[in-house]
């Protein structure tokens, strides 16, 4: 692992839920030397410093991905950053599209140039399994965030910052998330399923931290990385969570997918496997000589949410939940 005891480590979209878990785990586990929390919303920073994020390590700016200006000032001295910030909810996305590319893109563009001017020395950004073949504006921005962040490693020139992404799914009990409402519609003794085939990768937030941990460590610069994890069907996660509750079918929203893709048969060609996670590689490199692993993956292979090999069962989701 990554020494992190004497860093000084920034997280954008601190606040958020995986930001919360993000710091917890570094507080309990690393003691950084300073933790700086960088988010827009000063209510949901003074909740965490009540809740016990108030330790002599930790700092709170308040600011926008937007404004570059400000992450300039905010990465001063920061050796590592994780990029969680961003417009996520796809309805949200696909009714303000302006804003999602202004948050998703330019604020990805903003975090580059403020690390290669601070001197950082790794980034790495969390992106989401709707950024391979995107069917909606949320897919479609974090695509290209992606992209921003593999070539960021060729304006580095001389300086020794690095740029990485994690990808993976959806993760459980996060705002926004599917469970929070099943929990919410329980009393009303009916469930609205979108479409009952659909499928969806599943991580909870401890998985997610400790892969951003691990990929910190591991990142040399363009990587994408994608955890191996389970597949759950909607339905059996209806039936873990409400199981004597009625189900209505209300149609997939505008935007959404029966099932997602971490891994597609493009991406398979510079993708190499590993025991827990792929790496998928870029297909230009200019900014080492450092040759690149080949592929181990089979051709035409694709890693997706229906044909996944682990998929949990009851149980374990009602324990998740």
């Amino acid at each position: 692992m990554t020494p992190l005891k004497d860093v000084s480590i920034l997280i954008t979209g601190g606040t958020g839920s995986f930001g919360r878990k993000f710091c917890e785990t570094l507080l309990r586990e690393h003691a950084p030397k300073r933790l700086i929390v960088f988010s827009r919303d000063e209510l949901k920073q003074h909740d965490m410093k009540t809740d016990g994020f108030d330790t002599p390590s930790m700092r709170y700016f308040i600011g926008d991905v937007r404004d570059a200006k400000r992450l300039r000032r905010a990465m001063e001295g920061v050796d590592y950053v994780v990029h969680a910030a961003a417009l996520k909810h796809v309805p949200a996305c696909e009714y303000n599209p302006l804003e999602a590319v202004q948050t998703n893109i330019g604020g990805a563009g903003n975090i580059i140039e403020a690390a290669l001017d601070a001197g950082v020395k790794k980034v790495i950004a969390l992106s989401t399994d709707k950024a391979v073949n995107p069917v909606n504006l949320y897919g479609a921005t974090k695509l290209v965030a992606e992209k921003i962040f593999t070539q960021g490693n060729a304006y580095s020139g001389g300086s020794a910052t690095r740029f990485a992404c994690v990808r993976y799914g959806n993760v459980v009990g996060s705002r926004g998330s599917v469970i929070p409402l099943f929990l919410k519609q329980r009393a009303s003794g009916t469930l609205t399923l979108t479409d009952e085939r659909m499928t969806r990768f599943w991580i909870t937030l401890d998985q997610g931290v400790r892969f951003v941990l691990d990929c910190l460590e591991k990142m040399e610069g363009g990587e994408v990385f994608v955890p191996k994890i389970p597949s759950m069907k909607l339905t059996d996660l209806a039936q873990a969570i409400a199981p004597e509750c009625k189900r209505k079918t209300v149609g997939i929203r505008p935007g959404e997918k029966l099932h997602e893709v971490l891994l597609s048969e493009d991406e398979a060609r510079h993708a190499v496997e590993h025991k827990d996670s792929y790496v998928i590689y870029p297909e230009t490199v200019t900014w080492t000589d450092k040759p690149r692993p080949p592929s181990n993956v089979p051709a035409d292979f694709r890693y997706a949410s229906d044909t996944n090999t682990e998929w949990l069962t009851l149980e374990q989701l009602r324990q998740m939940v």
